[in-house]
């Protein structure tokens, strides 16, 4: 297979990604808001080529690609991803995944969660805690800052969080929980779910008195 990260006139795989996906939300806007039927096969057909250009960069069949890319209606936007920064005495609680990965608690926000109750909801689900949101560390968009692997946009918030009770079972997700200082963070990181700088930020607002939310 070739190599997914460079193109021949020297782009970047990233690059040819973007702008697939850019090609798709145009696609995506053009079923929605188009006038005639003729304007409408064009469109679809504009999205299939948009998913088939994406399977080069994601190496996921094109069909699995549709299934989940092409399906939606509505003008395209980012999925939301909330992430828990839950601090004990200095150190940041992180779960173990069963593949072997460590991330901060979280996941995708379901349609009727807010930011908030949805942060909660998930570092329960995975960390067995209950917590209580009370900042928003971060506002970022995961092309920027993560693993870049999904067909689609990203949006990733970070929720500094107290714990207020429960304990940890292991479940579908998660194995177990530790808290670690920042100096001394586990491996491998789960880098599309987190990484090693954004963690890093998680401290700098804990140990802050007047952190500013950081959109970028």
């Amino acid at each position: 297979m070739h190599d997914a990260r460079r193109l021949r006139n020297g782009g970047s795989m990233d690059q040819w990604m973007e702008l697939a996906m850019r090609v798709q939300s145009i696609a995506q806007a053009g079923l929605t808001y188009g006038g005639t039927e003729y304007d409408k096969e064009r469109y679809e057909e504009l999205r299939n080529i948009a998913a088939e250009m994406l399977c080069v960069g994601t190496e996921v069949p094109v069909d699995t690609v549709k299934r989940f890319f092409c399906n939606e209606t509505g003008y395209q936007t980012p999925k939301i991803d909330t992430r828990a920064a839950v601090f004990v005495d200095g150190k940041i609680l992180m779960v173990h995944e069963k593949n072997g990965t460590w991330s901060l608690p979280g996941g995708w926000c379901d349609v009727d969660q807010s930011v908030a109750s949805n942060t909660v909801k998930e570092t329960h689900e995975e960390a067995g805690l209950l917590v209580k949101p009370e900042k928003v560390i971060a506002v970022h968009d995961w092309r920027k800052h993560n693993r870049y692997n999904l067909p689609y946009g990203v949006i990733k918030i970070f929720v500094q969080c107290s714990v207020t009770g429960g304990s940890f079972q292991e479940n579908i997700e998660t194995t177990e929980t530790a808290y670690f200082a920042k100096d001394a963070l586990p491996s491998p990181l789960a880098e599309e779910k987190v990484t090693a700088e954004q963690i890093g930020m998680c401290f700098a607002a804990y140990e802050s008195s007047g952190w500013k939310t950081v959109l970028d």
